[in-house]
């Protein structure tokens, strides 16, 4: 799978693995504070050392810089996710690990923890009404990984882009829904429990 290159590479580190960028390392770092609906241009500004100018020229409000983020930080994820081709490993392993490992590390992500728990009308449209550019970079991954399966015999073969998408609506829904069927006191519904379970469901889901 080809990594996926993202504008402003050559900014800071972050010990999640995405990609530095200052405008949208500020627009993070003030979401992150306060929250999509309390932060202002002002503050994405002034935490970049940019005029505001500068970020209207590149986008008119807060919102679409963090759906920038957004698809930064997701396809980041994303691609750490899944596993390195070996000796041995077959495609069908690297997806379902791959998908496994993502919904573990989507979950885990600090920018997407907090969207969750302050501004979750920010995911709706995406869930509702409309794909947006990091659903669609993660369907083309899953359809080129798909591509191998076929080629290798590990995933049964179907119409790749259906494939792809009904995936992605199985990772999306134990992404977002999980700690509504959770019960952390309890080792049979603990969150650790249920990805076992969706292990299950991509592996079958896969196999010929």
């Amino acid at each position: 799978m080809a990594p996926i290159r993202h504008n402003g590479s050559d900014g800071p580190d972050r010990s999640d693995g995405s990609a530095g960028d200052p405008v949208l390392d500020a627009v993070r770092d003030c979401v992150l504070a306060v929250g999509v609906r309390r932060t202002t241009l002002t503050d994405v500004a002034r935490r970049a050392g940019v005029s505001r100018m500068t970020l209207y020229r590149r986008r008119p409000d807060v919102r679409s810089l963090v759906g920038d983020l957004m698809t930064r930080e997701w396809i980041a994820v994303a691609v750490a996710a899944i596993p390195e081709r070996g000796p041995g490993t077959n495609a069908r392993t690297r997806i379902v690990e791959g998908l496994v490992a993502g919904v573990r590390a989507f979950r885990a992500h600090p920018l997407f923890r907090k969207i969750v728990d302050v501004d979750p009308e920010l995911l709706l449209p995406y869930v509702l009404d409309r794909r947006g550019a990091s659903q669609e970079a993660l369907l083309s991954l899953l359809a080129e990984n798909l591509c191998e399966g076929h080629a290798d015999g590990s995933v049964r073969v179907g119409p790749t882009e259906r494939q792809a998408r009904s995936l992605l609506l199985v990772v999306q829904s134990f992404t977002l829904s999980l700690r509504t069927m959770t019960e952390e006191d309890d080792p049979e519904l603990d969150g650790e429990a249920f990805l076992a379970e969706l292990r299950t469901i991509l592996e079958r889901t896969l196999t010929p």
